[in-house]
């Protein structure tokens, strides 16, 4: 409980002082007024003129409280600005928050940005930076910092007017004392919070191994990821980290690569990086178990799942059911060797597979969603007998999916141009297409807008 300002008042040190001449004239005052009542008491109890000195009082209390209201409005009660250290108002030029042309800027159209910058690493480094952003108008709607040997790397998101460039934020942060400054528009992606992040990714690795290289990438923005069969010995076993360059133990015992060539990494991300792996090799080969059954046309039952290298065997069994014209125009070498790409192919380090199979468990289709660095592949091969039922369609509707799932903004098909069953498949899904013939090699790339997802939903099969 704090004592009334009217009785203390603070000293230069700041601690409270209590005026003991003012509790003395309040107590004498006290007595006073109770000896004053029972004189008053008595005249009028025992007096003969006691009910026209009761009606004077009464006067005299009415014309006293009409003073004291009177002086009250005209003087106020308000504590002198010395004696409660309150400020004196601002000027309306120096008052908080925007006004006149300034707010409704703010209320207009705003474009969500991340940056990066380093700062030094003193005191008052950051509060600059974050003055100049805000005499742009700039909200700061998250702050993450990444400690270096030298310095600070700053990583923001921020929103601004949307006729604010670039250039302007860049400018105003250099004025600061930031250096390295890198910039790009962000989207609604970008408002969750980094834990929140990190945990999404752990949990869609967890439940499958194709998730990692896409985790990687949503973790660290736009990069390249390759798995190398190398030895292990070419990476150390906690990993290394080369400014734009990350090398990371694969749990097969390859190598991992993540390149970012505009953007050096951080050891925070690196450590984020080299924790979604380690968590990788500990759970081990894994995918989801979900399939769905397809009646065909003809009444044939056909399950699609999702396959690994457990099926390797019936895999290769497929191909050797499958006829030379078909393997070629899969694999677009020599046939004898379609065999050694099966292990690789159905890998989750590598992607995603799909396989079509009787209600006996063969297989009479494979599918496949490769990553392929920055991009991704799709590959059908469907046995002859199997062919033109609607089964390599069904794939690749469910293979486009899952790409749209991950966020892919386009996949191709490499094939032959006297392979119409696969370009009347991907004419089939309704997408924009981009052709290129090279030597009788035909390459389709089809645009995955944000309507794919919708069109292709219904087609997905079941994924984390």
């Amino acid at each position: 409980m704090t004592p009334d300002m009217s009785d203390v008042t603070r000293a230069r040190n700041g601690r409270p002082v209590h005026h003991w001449r003012r509790d003395v004239v309040e107590l004498a005052a006290l007595f006073t007024a109770v000896a004053v009542a029972d004189a008053v008491a008595n005249l009028i109890g025992h007096g003969p003129d006691g009910p026209a000195l009761l009606v004077i009082s009464a006067a005299v209390l009415l014309a006293t409280a009409g003073f004291h209201i009177w002086w009250a409005r005209r003087h106020g009660h308000a504590p002198p600005t010395n004696d409660t250290d309150a400020r004196p108002p601002l000027p309306e030029v120096q008052q908080a928050g925007p006004s006149g042309a300034d707010a409704e800027a703010m209320a207009g159209a705003t474009a969500l940005w991340r940056m990066r910058t380093t700062v030094k690493d003193e005191p008052g480094s950051l509060a600059a930076l974050c003055s100049a952003l805000a005499g742009l108008r700039v909200d700061i709607l998250s702050l993450q910092t990444h400690p270096l040997a030298e310095g600070t790397v700053d990583e923001f998101l921020l929103r601004a007017p949307e006729a604010l460039a670039a250039s302007e934020i860049t400018r105003a942060v250099a004025h600061a004392a930031g250096t390295g400054t890198w910039i790009e528009r962000g989207d609604a992606h970008d408002l969750v919070d980094a834990p929140t992040r990190v945990l999404g990714l752990a949990t869609r690795t967890a439940l499958d191994a194709a998730e990692l290289p896409l985790a990687l990438r949503q973790l660290l923005g736009r990069c390249t990821i390759r798995s190398l069969p190398a030895p292990a010995e070419s990476a150390p076993v906690e990993g290394a980290l080369e400014d734009t360059l990350m090398r990371l133990r694969a749990p097969e015992g390859g190598v991992i690569t993540v390149e970012r060539p505009y953007l050096p990494f951080t050891p925070t991300e690196f450590a984020r990086a080299r924790a979604l792996v380690e968590l990788d090799a500990r759970l081990g080969p894994r995918i989801p178990r979900s399939q769905d059954v397809l009646t065909l046309p003809e009444g044939n039952d056909i399950t699609v799942r999702r396959a690994d290298e457990d099926d390797l065997s019936a895999a290769t069994a497929m191909h050797e059911r499958c006829s030379p014209r078909a393997l070629s125009m899969r694999y677009h070498g020599p046939v004898g060797d379609a065999d050694r790409y099966l292990k690789h192919l159905l890998s989750p380090r590598f992607g995603r597979t799909l396989a079509a199979q009787t209600a006996s468990g063969r297989l009479v289709g494979l599918g496949h969603l490769l990553w392929d660095g920055d991009e991704t592949e799709i590959a059908l091969l469907i046995e002859d007998d199997w062919q033109r039922r609607g089964i390599g369609s069904e794939l690749l509707r469910r293979l486009v999916a899952m790409a749209v799932e991950t966020g892919c903004e386009n996949v191709y098909a490499v094939t032959q141009s006297s392979n119409t069953g696969m370009v009347a498949a991907m004419r089939g899904l309704g997408l924009p297409l981009d052709y290129q013939i090279e030597e009788g090699t035909l390459v389709i790339t089809a645009g995955l807008e944000p309507m794919s997802a919708k069109r292709l939903g219904e087609c997905r099969v079941e994924a984390p």
